[in-house]
């Protein structure tokens, strides 16, 4: 049984198409990215998934529950990390808590231990009387995760976790994760971050709404054709106007960072070699490019 599987799922605002018919199968167990820029449907989706939105289309199951059907045993049986952390900033780190644990009705017999685990995972000892609102966001958003495992859910939603924290913060949630993994439990998390993103056994990247790829993080950088070499020059956008210029063979560029990334045939190398350019492996950011754009070829044919 995968823990995750949906057919052609959709959900439409008037005449706003939010999800696409999105078909995807998550493996029990595993670390799954939901990958894409800020509106493509990464948060609609898991929403549904979590049976707190209702499909327009399509069908899903979670853990074996129709999630149109079965919504209240879906709710039961997951863990779910909104974006907004879903914490009470006027309670106690205990108390936030007290509260998430009378929510899963834990039995009194487990209750204490469980806060008590929690608050060691988030490294919130010493600290169980503070007012959440006086925690930074790296430790509201490990607080926040301890809320939502309390119940130990065979699967857990994480949408946009590690927005707005700093980079420290940021590993050390991702520790937690391949934690949580690696004791069985199938977590699925979106982000916008593609360094995120090699922390997964698979990806998905979604665009407009679109699941355009779905795959192993090293499989899906093995499908762009070509190589890709990397220029940098202090003015990227000047030199991506010279190659157009010039008609110079290529497969695509596009300004990354300090340089333009150049996608060609190896054969072509030698049009290049003025420009000092290096070899270099396609990184996630690379892939999720490429099918953006053979997705935008596709709708304008």
């Amino acid at each position: 049984m995968w823990a995750v599987e949906t057919e052609e799922l959709t959900r439409t605002f008037g005449d706003f198409i939010a999800v696409d018919h999105v078909s995807l199968k998550i493996r029990q167990g595993g670390i799954y990215g939901f990958l894409g820029p800020n509106g493509s449907g990464k948060s609609t989706t898991i929403r549904m998934l979590c049976g707190i939105l209702e499909p327009s289309a399509g069908s899903g199951r979670v853990m074996g529950f129709d999630i149109a059907r079965q919504s209240e045993q879906i709710k039961a049986n997951i863990g779910y990390m909104s974006q907004k952390f879903s914490l009470y900033d006027d309670l106690s780190v205990r108390e936030n808590l007290e509260f998430y644990a009378g929510m899963y009705s834990l039995p009194a017999a487990v209750k204490k231990s469980r806060i008590d685990e929690m608050i060691h995972m988030a490294g919130l000892i010493g600290r169980e009387d503070e007012l959440t609102a006086n925690l930074s966001g790296g430790w509201k958003q490990r607080l926040a995760l301890g809320s939502s495992i309390l119940h130990r859910p065979t699967i857990l939603f994480l949408d946009e976790p590690t927005g707005g924290v700093d980079p420290k913060s940021r590993r050390l949630f991702w520790d937690i994760i391949y934690d949580l993994s690696a004791a069985g439990t199938t977590v699925m998390v979106t982000t916008h971050f593609m360094d995120e993103a090699e922390h997964c056994d698979e990806i998905g990247f979604i665009f407009e709404g679109k699941l355009i790829a779905s795959d192993s993080p090293s499989r899906l950088k093995q499908t762009i054709p070509g190589r890709l070499l990397r220029i940098d020059n202090p003015d990227p956008m000047e030199l991506m106007a010279e190659l157009e210029r010039r008609q110079l063979p290529l497969l695509d560029a596009y300004v990354h960072g300090a340089g333009v990334h150049v996608r060609l045939r190896e054969t072509d190398a030698a049009a290049y070699e003025s420009y000092g350019g290096q070899w270099i492996q396609p990184s996630l950011e690379d892939v999720f490019v490429h099918y953006v754009k053979e997705k935008r070829r596709e709708v304008a044919a």
